[in-house]
């Protein structure tokens, strides 16, 4: 084969993360910062008119399989609980507001960030002889910042990312957005994911051969799908790359 590209999911192939957006302290710190805006809500009520919000967009999606925008989540929240005070801020604030209240929800809620083993040498390897890019169910606002935190950021483009789009995987889309900007036709990459429902499949249907990652807790029994190759360190990446490339 032919192979040119590479793609990767991010959260549970290249990143080790942890978060958890049940925590209390997150809806305490958003609800003592939006007094300073001119809301005043108890940390509840901003927990509850946030997943409201998000389950709401979700709903209203004609799509199999919809994603969430999450700068879209805040910036209705904040046009739901406007005072006239908050009207009055300066508009570059107003307009700055929803991704910061989106970051500071997610930095909260994580617990845990860092690269899996491994991950930037065998990238460092392998980024001379192929282009590489991201496919992954998230929002720019986290997936973006994270990338740069564990230094990986600079190893990708393009960044084909699930909240810009309205739809997750395993919707083939997302893929065939990413091997258009690479301009190579699936046939000629490879997709590495941790979960065989929502990305290997998603990678087979726009005929990606798909590269299984079983070191994470992805979902990882199916009847049905069945990936091209399987690793258990990410370490292996060469020699399943160099497995497809031998290929006919």
């Amino acid at each position: 084969m032919d192979i040119r590209a590479l793609l990767f999911d991010v959260n549970g192939t290249l990143i080790d993360i942890e978060t958890d957006e049940g925590l209390e302290e997150i809806y305490r710190a958003i609800a003592h910062f939006l007094t300073y805006q001119g809301i005043s809500l108890h940390r509840w009520e901003v927990r509850d008119l946030y997943f409201q919000i998000m389950q709401q967009q979700r709903a209203q999606s004609a799509e199999t399989f919809a994603e969430f925008d999450v700068i879209e989540v805040w910036r209705e929240f904040l046009r739901n609980k406007a005072s006239d005070y908050t009207r009055s801020l300066p508009s570059e604030k107003r307009e700055q507001l929803p991704l910061f209240l989106a970051e500071l929800h997610r930095g909260i809620a994580r617990k845990r960030l860092r690269p899996f083993p491994q991950v930037q040498e065998t990238l460092d390897q392998l980024r001379s002889q192929y282009h590489m890019a991201v496919v992954s169910d998230a929002q720019s606002a986290y997936a973006v910042p994270e990338l740069r935190a564990v230094g990986l950021l600079h190893y990708f483009n393009p960044i084909i990312v699930s909240g810009d789009y309205g739809y997750r995987k395993p919707d083939p889309r997302l893929f065939q957005k990413a091997l258009d900007a690479l301009k190579v036709r699936p046939e000629q990459a490879l997709f590495f994911g941790n979960d065989l429902f929502h990305v290997i499949s998603g990678a087979q249907q726009v005929g990606l051969k798909a590269i299984f990652v079983s070191y994470n807790l992805g979902n990882t029994s199916s009847q049905t799908i069945s990936p091209d190759y399987t690793i258990c360190r990410f370490a292996e990446l060469p020699q399943a790359v160099n497995y497809f490339t031998k290929l006919e």
